[in-house]
């Protein structure tokens, strides 16, 4: 139903517009008596044998929804009841901002993927917390950090640092985003010499408190083997705790959408089908080269079962949709799960 009628009435639309409209409607129906029990009968599998045990967590089931999609952690909740095993909000930022000028989020239907240029757009970080505190304790949190745009070079660290101990005790894990190829001053995030002292100033907080939490580095699909070498370093390094592979890509070879198309639409990272491939590449780079020392999260273009068994099998521990669920709707992440239970 969802693919046949749902989805074509949705892509009428401006994609944020429909994006916020979806978020409307899932909170009003979850208030509806009984509709929280229904939706978790169509859509949770409840298994022993989906458990994974990583980063000191267990999680229900190894399927997540990534980040971006519930930036200011305002749906999480209701989300749970869509079979997702964690959720991860943000990109959250110390200080709300409107991110980049609209419109800044389009469709690719023919290559069954999305641009955008959203450039961190969130309420900040009080919002987020205020919204974090409602937490029903249905599906473990993770928390995608970011930097504020107008934040200069010297202070990228700072930024983070500030939204890591605020926000420490409302999620379970960390996700130091950067990689994301729509904020400024790109080229420093992806500095070996800088992440070591981002991730050190991020593991010198976490000492401090009472239980700490895990901290992984999200990267981009677009790393050549030189890079990836790099990021094992930088794993082995700073024993950071693992990694998310991948952003969106700024690479838009081989796309249906014609170049004119994508002239008209201007810069952003590309996600879903287009970097599937791209993204299980650098999965399998990364187990195979590091003889599987640290945890990988696997995302990029998880569009079927076939997909995520793919990632899994390149050496991902868990995998993360945002894309595809868009594309194929709430019941791919039951299909997942069926497909693991049934690999298993």
């Amino acid at each position: 139903m969802y693919k046949s009628i749902v989805r074509p009435i949705f892509f009428l639309f401006d994609p944020e517009k429909i994006h916020h409209f979806t978020f409307s409607l899932v909170k009003m129906m979850c208030k509806i008596p009984f509709m929280t029990s229904i939706f978790r009968s169509l859509y949770v599998i409840e298994d022993k044998k989906l458990e994974r045990n990583l980063f000191g967590i267990t999680f229900k089931n190894p399927v997540g929804l990534a980040a971006g999609f519930d930036k200011n952690a305002v749906l999480y909740n209701e989300l749970a009841n869509f079979g997702f095993g964690f959720i991860e909000i943000g990109t959250v930022t110390p200080k709300g901002q409107e991110g980049n000028p609209k419109k800044r989020l389009f469709r690719l239907k023919d290559d069954q993927g999305i641009i955008n240029r959203m450039g961190f757009n969130n309420k900040g970080l009080e919002a987020a917390i205020e919204n974090l505190k409602k937490n029903k304790g249905k599906v473990v949190i993770g928390g995608n950090l970011g930097k504020n745009t107008a934040t200069l070079p010297e202070n990228y660290t700072e930024d983070y640092c500030t939204v890591f101990k605020a926000l420490h005790p409302y999620v379970d894990y960390f996700v130091l985003n950067v990689s994301c190829p729509n904020v400024g001053s790109h080229a420093k995030l992806n500095d070996k010499d800088y992440l070591v002292e981002l991730i050190s100033a991020c593991q010198e907080l976490n000492k401090q408190e009472i239980k700490q939490k895990p901290i992984l580095l999200k990267i981009a699909p677009d790393l050549n083997n030189i890079q990836l070498d790099e990021i094992i370093e930088l794993v082995t390094e700073t024993k950071i705790d693992g990694v998310i592979a991948s952003n969106t890509s700024t690479n838009r070879d081989n796309l249906k959408v014609s170049k004119e198309r994508l002239a008209a639409i201007g810069n952003g990272g590309v996600s879903g089908q287009p970097v599937k491939n791209q993204s299980t590449k650098v999965i399998k780079y990364l187990t195979e080269k590091s003889n599987k020392s640290f945890p990988i999260i696997g995302v990029g273009g998880i569009h079927s079962e076939k997909d995520a068994l793919e990632k899994i099998n390149a050496g991902a521990d868990l995998v993360q949709v945002y894309t595809g669920f868009i594309y194929e709707g709430p019941k791919l992440v039951k299909r997942i799960n069926k497909a693991i239970l049934a690999q298993s």
